[in-house]
Formats: structure tokens, sequence, C-alpha cells
């Protein structure tokens, strides 16, 4: 669905130094990335402010012209195909609007029809799924300028689907959303990858949103690719450890015997034990049921190394 080989994007940036004069420098935004994504994946791609990220979308969707590179999308070159690859993908911008200010929703969903030329049938379907699943009725007949922040985000993501795109890319769609306009957002966007096979991108500082979504995790930063593999595969490269937090019925003796544990932590005088252990060594199981022949358990939880920790380890590493 995505090739990019070898791609660079240069900006020439022009700074004052004095009264009358000015220096230019050349700043590389994108510099020599290369991955591919295949058709029905959902990738998370992230970054720090300034990595890189939106300039790949942008080049991605034909908005700017690649200093060098090859970049192909769904098939066409986005920068020589901008009209072709419009119909074939759905874009969202978390800070940019598709939708008319001051038309009710359903009217800028009909206008996207006609745009698009979609057959009045299809555009029916989905429109009709959309309102369902993301919950849209209540408000179809109101305009966006009336909208909330989560009832325009879940209209954002409609109009980019009406048009049935093999690709969706997502630049920072749950920014600003509470937490239950997130989730409902996340469930739809899920159940569209796993249903429908329709390939995501997504780019997002909120990790949770990758977590959700992405099985793949692909991290760039000073515009070169710094990682790109399964989430769970990084995981265990950069951020090892797992911790089994015990809760005992009494103090026991040290744990720290146990096959595979690196360490204990104990807190409330002993009732609360930090083990940790790594995935190579030894299982949660193989863990938990050691414990158990030693002490007498009142619950436990294991504690995964979550994805905001598994980033900053990359960047820690660069």
């Amino acid at each position: 669905m995505i090739e990019v080989r070898d791609l660079r994007r240069e900006f020439t940036v022009t700074t004052k130094t004095g009264r009358f004069r000015r220096s230019r420098r050349t700043v590389r935004a994108v510099d020599a990335v290369s991955f591919d994504v295949a058709a029905g994946e959902a990738v998370g791609y992230v970054g720090r402010n300034g990595a890189g990220k939106s300039t790949t979308i942008k080049i991605l969707t034909g908005i700017l012209v690649p200093t060098s590179g090859r970049v192909r999308v769904s098939g066409v070159d986005p920068a020589r195909s901008r009209r072709e690859l419009a119909r074939r993908i759905g874009v969202v911008f978390g800070q940019r609007s598709q939708l008319w200010w001051d038309l009710p929703l359903r009217d800028s969903f009909d206008l996207l029809r006609a745009i698009y030329r979609v057959p009045a049938e299809d555009h029916r379907r989905r429109l009709a799924e959309c309102v369902e699943l993301l919950e849209l009725a209540d408000f179809l007949d109101t305009p966006v300028r009336q909208l909330s922040l989560g009832q325009r985000m879940r209209g954002e993501v409609t109009a980019a689907l009406l048009h049935g795109p093999e690709l969706l890319v997502l630049d920072e769609p749950t920014i600003g959303l509470d937490l239950e306009s997130k989730e409902r957002l996340r469930e739809f966007l899920a159940d569209l990858n796993a249903r429908r096979g329709t390939t995501l991108l997504l780019t997002t500082h909120d990790l949770d949103d990758i977590e959700r979504l992405c099985p793949r995790l692909l991290v760039i930063d000073r515009g070169a690719v710094l990682a790109d593999g399964p989430l769970e595969e990084l995981r265990e490269r950069v951020a090892p450890d797992r911790v089994l937090v015990v809760d005992l019925e009494r103090p026991a003796g040290p744990l720290d015997d146990l096959p595979g544990v690196r360490s204990v932590r104990s807190e409330l005088g002993g009732l609360r034990l930090h083990l940790t252990f790594r995935r190579a060594e030894t299982t949660a199981a193989a863990l938990i049921a050691a414990v158990a022949a030693r002490a007498d358990v009142h619950d436990l939880v294991l504690e995964e190394p979550d994805i905001d920790d598994v980033v900053r380890r990359l960047y820690a590493r660069r």
C-alpha cells in the first residue's frame, strides 16, 4: 500500500543576521527514510516535534513534493497523481477540517459525495454504517460550527471514509478529545481495520492510540527512521524487564533466589513485593507458581513496559 525508498525533503530557511542582511541554510526535514506498509496493516508513525512525521505525511498525501527518493501510495506517485490518489485514500488531520463550517453535517457529506463522484447507493450504505457505529444520528442536521470537538472529529473520520478509501491516514485524530470520545473513535478504527481491511497509518503524540490500534510501530527522529517493527519485539529489545507485583497474606522470607528473578523490592512491611524478571529467562506463569509455593498469595498484577517507556528508551539510545 505504501512504498518509500530513500526519501528526502529539504527546506531553505532564511534568518536575519543584521539590519539589512539575511542568511540562508538548508534544513533536511526527512533524511533517507525507507519503509513499506502492506495492505491491511495498522502502523503507528511516531516521533518528537520536528522529527519529520508531518512532512512525511504531507509527501505521502501529495501535499509536498520530495527533494529526492521514490514514493508510491496505493500504486501511484502522490506528487504526480494527486487526483487519482485522492480517490484511493482518506486523510484526517486533527487540527484541519474538511467539513463546511456553516453547513449541517449531512450537507457536508452530500457535497463530498458529489466531489468524489460516489454512487448514491454506495454513499447511503457507507454513511449509514458510520452513523450507526460513530453515533452521529443526533447531530447530523447540526451546523459543523455548533458541534463539540468530539462530534466534529467523528464527522471528519466519516467524511474521510465515504468514498471507500483503501488507506486511511490519521494525523493526531484524537487531539483534545475526552476519554469517552477517544475510546469510541478507537473502537471504530480498530473495527474498520479488522473487518474491512482498511490500511491505517496513524501519527500521534497520544501513545495510547498506538497501543490500542497498531501492532507495528515506526519511530522517526531527526528525519531518519530510528526503529521499525512489531511493538512487542521493540518492547523486548529496549525494555525487556517485566514486573510481577505480588500482595501476600503475610510477610514471607526473601524471594530474590527464585529462578529468573533479577531484583525484588518490598513495600508495606513485606506484604507487597515487586519481582523484576525477563521474558527470556522465565515466564510469568512459572514465576507465579514459584511464589505461590513459597508464600500465601492474596493478589497479583503483571506490569509490562508501556509504550511511552519504549519510545523514551529508543530516544535515549539515539
